[in-house]
């Protein structure tokens, strides 16, 4: 599959799990590690729309200054916010993964399969152990 892109954290097991799961399935993705490269606020808005999610919906409270800022107030308009995850791109969370078929925040990591167009894989185990069955048929 071509054009697979993850927006990875290496720091971040989930991400870490999430990008072994694609290259598990054969594919190469191409990694933005939005740590060191935050992506622009128009290719964050690209994505939202893909995910149907919000701004809001793509905070992430966990480890980052989040509280600090006051981020949960409702005062800050979404293009606020999106300032806050430029100069703060912990604040995105992560994995975010676009395919061909769909972009999604992957958490759990396993949620990717649903964005692969593999029809079965062969059982994956996660950092911690966790063997991931995938048995099922997914979207081509």
């Amino acid at each position: 599959m071509a054009n697979v892109t993850i927006f990875h954290n290496p720091d971040c097991g989930t991400s870490r799990n999430t990008l072994a799961l694609i290259r598990h399935a054969g594919i190469e993705p191409e990694v933005v590690e939005y740590l060191k490269a935050p992506p622009p606020k128009e290719q964050i808005r690209e994505l939202l729309a893909e995910m149907h999610m919000s701004v809001r919906e793509l905070l992430r409270e966990k480890g980052t200054p989040y509280a600090d800022l006051g981020l949960a107030d409702p005062k800050w308009t979404d293009g606020q916010l999106l300032d806050f995850i430029q100069q703060h791109p912990i604040l995105m969370n992560r994995p975010v993964v676009r395919t061909p078929l769909w972009t999604k925040l992957c958490r759990p990591s396993e949620a990717v399969l649903e964005l692969l167009p593999v029809a079965k894989l062969a059982p994956f185990t996660k950092e911690d152990g966790e063997v991931v069955q995938d048995n099922g048929v997914r979207r081509a």
